[in-house]
Protein backbone atom coordinates (compact mmCIF):
# COMPACT_ATOMS: atom_id res chain seq x y z
CA UNK A 1 0.00 0.00 0.00
CA UNK A 2 2.89 1.97 0.82
CA UNK A 3 4.49 1.53 -2.01
CA UNK A 4 1.47 2.06 -4.39
CA UNK A 5 0.84 5.66 -2.87
CA UNK A 6 4.35 6.50 -3.67
CA UNK A 7 4.09 5.65 -7.16
CA UNK A 8 0.83 8.22 -7.08
CA UNK A 9 2.56 10.98 -5.64
CA UNK A 10 5.62 10.14 -8.23
CA UNK A 11 3.18 10.43 -11.12
CA UNK A 12 1.40 13.52 -9.52
CA UNK A 13 4.99 15.39 -9.36
CA UNK A 14 6.09 14.06 -12.78
CA UNK A 15 2.65 15.04 -15.01
CA UNK A 16 3.30 18.49 -14.13
CA UNK A 17 7.06 18.55 -14.95
CA UNK A 18 6.98 17.32 -17.80
CA UNK A 19 4.46 19.85 -18.61
CA UNK A 20 6.87 22.87 -17.75
CA UNK A 21 9.89 20.91 -19.98
CA UNK A 22 8.24 20.95 -23.00
CA UNK A 23 9.28 24.04 -25.17
CA UNK A 24 7.41 26.51 -26.18
CA UNK A 25 6.50 27.24 -29.83
CA UNK A 26 5.03 29.61 -31.84
CA UNK A 27 4.67 29.57 -35.96
CA UNK A 28 3.77 32.44 -38.54
CA UNK A 29 3.84 33.07 -42.14
CA UNK A 30 6.41 35.07 -44.30
CA UNK A 31 4.92 36.68 -47.12
CA UNK A 32 7.44 37.91 -49.43
CA UNK A 33 6.66 39.86 -52.23
CA UNK A 34 8.97 41.24 -55.27
CA UNK A 35 7.04 43.78 -57.34
CA UNK A 36 10.26 44.98 -59.16
CA UNK A 37 11.32 43.85 -62.63
CA UNK A 38 14.90 42.38 -61.14
CA UNK A 39 15.50 38.93 -60.47
CA UNK A 40 16.78 39.05 -57.17
CA UNK A 41 19.19 36.02 -56.18
CA UNK A 42 20.04 35.39 -52.62
CA UNK A 43 17.51 37.99 -51.29
CA UNK A 44 17.92 39.42 -47.92
CA UNK A 45 14.95 38.45 -45.50
CA UNK A 46 15.14 40.08 -42.20
CA UNK A 47 12.45 40.06 -40.15
CA UNK A 48 12.60 41.87 -36.13
CA UNK A 49 11.81 39.95 -33.20
CA UNK A 50 10.73 42.86 -31.86
CA UNK A 51 7.52 43.35 -34.02
CA UNK A 52 6.17 40.01 -33.51
CA UNK A 53 5.38 39.96 -30.41
CA UNK A 54 5.89 37.03 -29.31
CA UNK A 55 5.20 36.18 -25.72
CA UNK A 56 8.55 33.97 -24.67
CA UNK A 57 12.04 34.05 -25.49
CA UNK A 58 13.24 32.82 -28.75
CA UNK A 59 15.81 30.39 -28.45
CA UNK A 60 16.19 28.51 -32.38
CA UNK A 61 14.14 28.88 -35.16
CA UNK A 62 13.27 26.77 -38.24
CA UNK A 63 12.11 28.41 -41.39
CA UNK A 64 10.37 26.53 -44.10
CA UNK A 65 9.42 26.83 -48.40
CA UNK A 66 6.91 24.09 -48.26
CA UNK A 67 8.87 21.46 -46.80
CA UNK A 68 12.20 22.22 -47.12
CA UNK A 69 13.99 24.11 -44.69
CA UNK A 70 15.91 27.45 -45.43
CA UNK A 71 19.35 28.06 -43.61
CA UNK A 72 18.79 30.84 -41.37
CA UNK A 73 20.05 32.76 -38.63
CA UNK A 74 19.16 34.64 -35.22
CA UNK A 75 21.09 37.89 -34.41
CA UNK A 76 21.88 39.60 -30.67
CA UNK A 77 22.95 42.71 -31.97
CA UNK A 78 22.97 44.99 -28.86
CA UNK A 79 24.60 42.24 -26.93
CA UNK A 80 21.70 41.49 -24.18
CA UNK A 81 21.14 38.08 -24.51
CA UNK A 82 18.31 38.27 -26.21
CA UNK A 83 17.70 37.95 -30.33
CA UNK A 84 16.61 40.88 -32.09
CA UNK A 85 16.08 39.66 -35.55
CA UNK A 86 15.72 36.58 -37.56
CA UNK A 87 17.79 36.61 -41.34
CA UNK A 88 17.73 34.18 -44.57
CA UNK A 89 17.94 34.49 -48.03
CA UNK A 90 15.96 33.53 -50.51
CA UNK A 91 16.17 33.60 -54.99
CA UNK A 92 13.03 35.72 -55.72
CA UNK A 93 12.01 35.69 -59.59
CA UNK A 94 10.93 39.73 -60.84
CA UNK A 95 7.26 40.15 -59.91
CA UNK A 96 6.55 37.06 -57.70
CA UNK A 97 5.81 36.38 -54.29
CA UNK A 98 6.58 33.44 -52.19
CA UNK A 99 5.35 32.25 -48.69
CA UNK A 100 7.49 31.09 -45.93
CA UNK A 101 6.69 28.68 -42.79
CA UNK A 102 8.78 30.46 -39.15
CA UNK A 103 8.24 28.31 -36.20
CA UNK A 104 9.78 29.93 -33.12
CA UNK A 105 11.18 28.25 -30.25
CA UNK A 106 11.67 28.76 -26.46
CA UNK A 107 14.16 25.72 -26.51
CA UNK A 108 18.03 26.23 -28.51
CA UNK A 109 19.18 24.03 -31.11
CA UNK A 110 22.22 22.19 -31.80
CA UNK A 111 21.29 22.28 -35.48
CA UNK A 112 24.16 23.46 -37.63
CA UNK A 113 24.36 25.00 -40.98
CA UNK A 114 26.77 25.00 -43.76
CA UNK A 115 28.06 28.82 -43.62
CA UNK A 116 28.53 31.15 -46.45
CA UNK A 117 30.27 34.31 -44.75
CA UNK A 118 32.55 34.21 -42.03
CA UNK A 119 33.87 36.53 -39.89
CA UNK A 120 36.59 36.83 -37.15
CA UNK A 121 38.31 39.04 -34.84
CA UNK A 122 41.91 38.33 -33.65
CA UNK A 123 44.42 39.69 -31.24
CA UNK A 124 47.94 38.93 -30.11
CA UNK A 125 47.94 36.38 -26.75
CA UNK A 126 51.62 38.09 -25.67
CA UNK A 127 53.27 34.32 -26.51
CA UNK A 128 53.31 35.09 -30.11
CA UNK A 129 50.51 33.02 -30.92
CA UNK A 130 46.59 34.56 -31.82
CA UNK A 131 43.61 34.49 -29.98
CA UNK A 132 39.57 34.35 -31.27
CA UNK A 133 38.12 37.66 -29.32
CA UNK A 134 34.83 39.04 -29.99
CA UNK A 135 35.88 42.55 -29.22
CA UNK A 136 38.17 45.32 -28.60
CA UNK A 137 38.08 48.56 -26.72
CA UNK A 138 40.37 51.08 -25.85
CA UNK A 139 40.85 54.72 -24.79
CA UNK A 140 40.52 56.61 -28.04
CA UNK A 141 43.68 58.35 -28.02
CA UNK A 142 45.86 54.96 -27.80
CA UNK A 143 47.35 53.50 -30.77
CA UNK A 144 46.40 49.79 -30.87
CA UNK A 145 46.11 49.61 -34.93
CA UNK A 146 48.22 46.46 -34.60
CA UNK A 147 46.90 45.13 -31.42
CA UNK A 148 44.33 43.45 -33.38
CA UNK A 149 45.49 40.94 -36.33
CA UNK A 150 44.27 42.39 -40.07
CA UNK A 151 43.62 45.64 -37.88
CA UNK A 152 40.04 45.37 -36.85
CA UNK A 153 37.36 42.40 -37.41
CA UNK A 154 37.30 40.88 -41.35
CA UNK A 155 34.26 39.69 -42.78
CA UNK A 156 33.43 37.74 -46.10
CA UNK A 157 31.24 36.40 -48.35
CA UNK A 158 32.17 33.27 -51.01
CA UNK A 159 32.81 36.10 -53.67
CA UNK A 160 34.52 39.22 -51.21
CA UNK A 161 35.61 39.80 -48.05
CA UNK A 162 36.78 43.04 -45.62
CA UNK A 163 38.18 44.51 -42.97
CA UNK A 164 37.42 47.37 -40.66
CA UNK A 165 40.66 50.09 -39.61
CA UNK A 166 40.79 50.03 -35.74
CA UNK A 167 42.01 53.71 -35.82
CA UNK A 168 40.77 57.09 -36.37
CA UNK A 169 40.14 56.10 -40.02
CA UNK A 170 37.88 53.45 -39.62
CA UNK A 171 38.41 52.59 -43.38
CA UNK A 172 36.65 49.81 -45.26
CA UNK A 173 39.67 47.74 -46.95
CA UNK A 174 38.86 45.15 -49.38
CA UNK A 175 40.14 41.62 -50.26
CA UNK A 176 39.63 40.05 -53.48
CA UNK A 177 39.49 36.53 -54.73
CA UNK A 178 40.32 34.58 -57.62
CA UNK A 179 37.58 32.17 -57.23
CA UNK A 180 34.49 31.39 -55.31
CA UNK A 181 34.83 30.59 -51.46
CA UNK A 182 35.18 31.00 -47.61
CA UNK A 183 39.05 31.94 -47.41
CA UNK A 184 39.92 34.24 -44.09
CA UNK A 185 39.52 31.36 -41.97
CA UNK A 186 42.93 29.76 -43.39
CA UNK A 187 44.46 32.78 -44.65
CA UNK A 188 43.83 35.37 -41.66
CA UNK A 189 43.99 37.95 -44.52
CA UNK A 190 47.73 37.49 -45.36
CA UNK A 191 48.17 34.60 -47.16
CA UNK A 192 51.21 32.51 -47.34
CA UNK A 193 53.68 32.11 -50.46
CA UNK A 194 52.14 28.82 -50.94
CA UNK A 195 48.52 29.98 -50.24
CA UNK A 196 48.64 32.75 -52.91
CA UNK A 197 49.85 29.80 -55.63
CA UNK A 198 47.04 27.24 -54.62
CA UNK A 199 44.92 30.05 -55.44
CA UNK A 200 44.06 32.24 -52.88
CA UNK A 201 42.97 36.08 -52.82
CA UNK A 202 44.79 38.88 -50.83
CA UNK A 203 45.19 42.64 -50.18
CA UNK A 204 43.55 44.22 -53.39
CA UNK A 205 43.77 48.08 -52.58
CA UNK A 206 45.87 50.36 -50.85
CA UNK A 207 43.50 52.88 -49.14
CA UNK A 208 45.83 55.23 -47.24
CA UNK A 209 44.02 58.26 -45.96
CA UNK A 210 40.72 57.80 -48.43
CA UNK A 211 37.27 56.66 -47.35
CA UNK A 212 38.57 53.20 -49.04
CA UNK A 213 35.36 51.42 -49.74
CA UNK A 214 32.36 53.62 -48.27
CA UNK A 215 33.72 54.54 -44.78
CA UNK A 216 31.82 57.48 -43.06
CA UNK A 217 33.37 60.16 -42.63
CA UNK A 218 33.03 63.53 -41.50
CA UNK A 219 33.14 66.53 -43.60
CA UNK A 220 34.80 70.14 -43.01
CA UNK A 221 33.58 71.57 -45.76
CA UNK A 222 36.39 71.22 -48.62
CA UNK A 223 37.17 67.24 -47.36
CA UNK A 224 36.63 64.03 -45.67
CA UNK A 225 37.52 63.75 -41.89
CA UNK A 226 38.59 60.90 -39.63
CA UNK A 227 36.62 59.85 -36.65
CA UNK A 228 38.60 61.99 -34.00
CA UNK A 229 38.99 62.43 -31.51
CA UNK A 230 37.16 60.28 -29.75
CA UNK A 231 36.59 59.49 -25.66
CA UNK A 232 36.66 55.54 -26.46
CA UNK A 233 36.58 53.18 -29.35
CA UNK A 234 35.53 49.59 -29.53
CA UNK A 235 35.02 47.08 -32.77
CA UNK A 236 33.20 44.01 -32.30
CA UNK A 237 32.04 41.19 -34.58
CA UNK A 238 28.21 40.37 -33.99
CA UNK A 239 28.01 37.19 -35.94
CA UNK A 240 29.68 34.92 -38.23
CA UNK A 241 27.45 33.32 -40.55
CA UNK A 242 25.78 31.05 -41.94
CA UNK A 243 23.48 33.79 -43.41
CA UNK A 244 25.46 36.69 -43.14
CA UNK A 245 27.99 37.89 -41.26
CA UNK A 246 27.82 41.49 -38.98
CA UNK A 247 30.71 43.10 -37.80
CA UNK A 248 30.79 46.75 -35.61
CA UNK A 249 32.92 49.73 -34.92
CA UNK A 250 31.37 51.92 -31.73
CA UNK A 251 32.83 55.17 -30.62
CA UNK A 252 32.04 57.26 -27.70
CA UNK A 253 32.42 60.91 -27.28
CA UNK A 254 33.33 61.77 -30.98
CA UNK A 255 33.46 65.57 -31.00
CA UNK A 256 32.83 66.73 -33.83
CA UNK A 257 31.30 70.41 -35.04
CA UNK A 258 30.42 71.55 -31.35
CA UNK A 259 28.96 68.37 -30.17
CA UNK A 260 29.96 64.82 -29.01
CA UNK A 261 28.66 62.00 -31.04
CA UNK A 262 28.02 58.25 -29.03
CA UNK A 263 28.19 56.20 -32.82
CA UNK A 264 27.77 52.92 -33.76
CA UNK A 265 28.65 51.80 -37.03
CA UNK A 266 27.56 48.65 -38.47
CA UNK A 267 28.34 46.51 -41.71
CA UNK A 268 26.50 43.73 -42.36
CA UNK A 269 26.97 41.36 -45.67
CA UNK A 270 24.84 38.74 -46.82
CA UNK A 271 25.62 35.59 -48.71
CA UNK A 272 25.90 35.42 -52.08
CA UNK A 273 26.47 39.40 -51.77
CA UNK A 274 29.64 41.74 -52.60
CA UNK A 275 27.97 44.67 -51.60
CA UNK A 276 27.76 45.73 -47.11
CA UNK A 277 24.66 47.41 -45.97
CA UNK A 278 26.10 50.24 -43.41
CA UNK A 279 23.79 51.02 -40.53
CA UNK A 280 24.78 54.50 -38.75
CA UNK A 281 22.96 54.44 -35.49
CA UNK A 282 23.46 57.62 -33.13
CA UNK A 283 21.94 57.56 -29.29
CA UNK A 284 19.98 60.60 -29.95
CA UNK A 285 18.87 62.69 -32.89
CA UNK A 286 20.98 64.46 -35.55
CA UNK A 287 20.68 68.26 -35.93
CA UNK A 288 21.98 69.70 -39.17
CA UNK A 289 25.26 68.03 -39.31
CA UNK A 290 27.00 67.04 -42.55
CA UNK A 291 29.04 63.89 -42.80
CA UNK A 292 30.37 62.04 -45.70
CA UNK A 293 31.16 58.92 -47.57
CA UNK A 294 31.91 57.75 -51.07
CA UNK A 295 34.88 55.92 -52.96
CA UNK A 296 38.12 56.28 -53.42
CA UNK A 297 40.12 57.62 -56.28
CA UNK A 298 42.68 54.92 -57.80
CA UNK A 299 45.93 56.10 -58.97
CA UNK A 300 46.66 54.67 -62.42
CA UNK A 301 44.34 53.43 -65.76
CA UNK A 302 41.56 55.09 -63.41
CA UNK A 303 37.74 56.68 -64.15
CA UNK A 304 35.01 57.33 -62.25
CA UNK A 305 31.37 57.43 -62.74
CA UNK A 306 28.16 59.02 -61.14
CA UNK A 307 24.63 59.47 -61.34
CA UNK A 308 24.82 62.73 -59.59
CA UNK A 309 21.57 60.88 -57.23
CA UNK A 310 23.71 59.48 -54.62
CA UNK A 311 25.65 56.75 -56.67
CA UNK A 312 29.08 57.54 -57.22
CA UNK A 313 31.90 54.35 -58.40
CA UNK A 314 35.56 54.48 -59.44
CA UNK A 315 38.16 52.20 -61.08
CA UNK A 316 41.33 51.66 -61.41
CA UNK A 317 45.13 50.51 -60.80
CA UNK A 318 47.62 50.52 -57.84
CA UNK A 319 49.99 48.32 -56.06
CA UNK A 320 47.96 47.20 -53.01
CA UNK A 321 50.75 47.52 -50.06
CA UNK A 322 53.80 49.06 -49.95
CA UNK A 323 56.19 46.31 -50.98
CA UNK A 324 55.94 46.66 -54.36
CA UNK A 325 58.88 44.21 -55.43
CA UNK A 326 57.04 41.03 -53.82
CA UNK A 327 52.96 42.17 -54.68
CA UNK A 328 51.74 42.91 -57.93
CA UNK A 329 49.65 45.83 -59.09
CA UNK A 330 46.11 45.33 -58.70
CA UNK A 331 42.99 46.64 -60.58
CA UNK A 332 39.49 47.28 -58.54
CA UNK A 333 36.16 48.67 -58.63
CA UNK A 334 34.69 50.31 -55.70
CA UNK A 335 30.69 51.91 -55.61
CA UNK A 336 28.66 53.65 -52.91
CA UNK A 337 24.80 54.37 -52.84
CA UNK A 338 23.60 56.93 -50.82
CA UNK A 339 19.86 57.12 -50.95
CA UNK A 340 18.00 60.04 -51.85
CA UNK A 341 16.65 60.83 -48.14
CA UNK A 342 20.20 61.68 -47.03
CA UNK A 343 22.00 62.56 -49.96
CA UNK A 344 23.67 65.79 -50.37
CA UNK A 345 25.89 67.46 -52.35
CA UNK A 346 28.63 65.73 -54.38
CA UNK A 347 32.35 66.32 -54.00
CA UNK A 348 35.72 65.39 -54.96
CA UNK A 349 38.54 66.26 -52.34
CA UNK A 350 42.13 64.80 -53.13
CA UNK A 351 41.69 61.29 -51.95
CA UNK A 352 37.59 61.01 -52.65
CA UNK A 353 34.59 60.84 -54.91
CA UNK A 354 32.08 61.98 -52.24
CA UNK A 355 28.20 62.88 -51.29
CA UNK A 356 27.65 64.47 -47.98
CA UNK A 357 25.13 62.78 -45.98
CA UNK A 358 22.79 64.21 -43.42
CA UNK A 359 19.77 63.07 -41.69
CA UNK A 360 18.37 65.50 -39.43
CA UNK A 361 15.59 64.57 -36.71
CA UNK A 362 16.77 61.04 -36.90
CA UNK A 363 19.19 58.69 -35.15
CA UNK A 364 20.08 56.16 -37.77
CA UNK A 365 20.52 56.17 -41.48
CA UNK A 366 21.69 53.38 -43.76
CA UNK A 367 23.75 53.61 -46.78
CA UNK A 368 25.47 50.99 -49.29
CA UNK A 369 29.04 50.22 -50.69
CA UNK A 370 30.72 47.71 -52.89
CA UNK A 371 33.65 46.49 -55.13
CA UNK A 372 35.08 43.87 -57.24
CA UNK A 373 38.86 42.71 -57.66
CA UNK A 374 39.66 42.34 -61.97
CA UNK A 375 41.28 39.06 -61.00
CA UNK A 376 37.85 37.76 -60.21
CA UNK A 377 37.51 34.77 -62.53
CA UNK A 378 33.46 35.64 -61.68
CA UNK A 379 33.56 39.09 -61.73
CA UNK A 380 33.66 42.72 -64.31
CA UNK A 381 36.82 42.76 -66.68
CA UNK A 382 36.64 46.54 -67.08
CA UNK A 383 35.36 49.34 -65.77
CA UNK A 384 32.21 49.88 -68.23
CA UNK A 385 31.10 46.76 -67.43
CA UNK A 386 31.58 47.61 -63.19
CA UNK A 387 29.81 50.93 -63.88
CA UNK A 388 27.34 49.55 -65.95
CA UNK A 389 26.36 46.65 -62.39
CA UNK A 390 26.45 49.84 -60.43
CA UNK A 391 23.19 51.05 -62.04
CA UNK A 392 21.28 47.70 -61.48
CA UNK A 393 22.51 47.54 -58.58
CA UNK A 394 21.36 50.68 -57.34
CA UNK A 395 18.02 50.08 -58.84
CA UNK A 396 17.89 47.01 -57.00
CA UNK A 397 18.31 48.48 -53.63
CA UNK A 398 15.48 51.05 -54.91
CA UNK A 399 12.89 48.26 -54.92
CA UNK A 400 13.27 46.13 -52.44
CA UNK A 401 10.98 43.27 -51.98
CA UNK A 402 8.23 43.92 -48.95
CA UNK A 403 7.34 41.02 -45.99
CA UNK A 404 4.37 40.40 -44.72
CA UNK A 405 4.44 38.43 -41.03
CA UNK A 406 1.06 37.12 -40.00
CA UNK A 407 0.90 34.55 -36.80
CA UNK A 408 -0.39 31.13 -37.61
Amino acid sequence: MRNKSLLMLLLVVAVPLSIYSQAKQKKYVVKVVNSSNHDKTDNPVVISLNDIKCDFKIKSAVVLKGNQEIVSQLDDLNQDAKYDELAFVTDMAANSKENFTVLFSSEKSTKVYKARTFAEMMAYNGKGKLAYITSFSAKGDENVYSFTHHHGPAFESELVAYRVYFNEKQTIDPYGKFNKGLEINATKFYPTDEQLKAGYGDDVLRVNNSCGIGAFKGWDGSNATHIQPVIEREERIISSGPVRSIAQAKVIGWEYKGNEYNMINRYTLYAGHRDIVIDVIFDEKLGNVNFSSGVQKLKENSSMFSDHKGLVGSWGTDFPVNDTIKYAKETVGIGTFIPKQICGKEHADKENYLYEISAPGKSSLRYYTTFTSKKESFGFKDDKEWYDYLKIWKSELETPCTVEVKAL
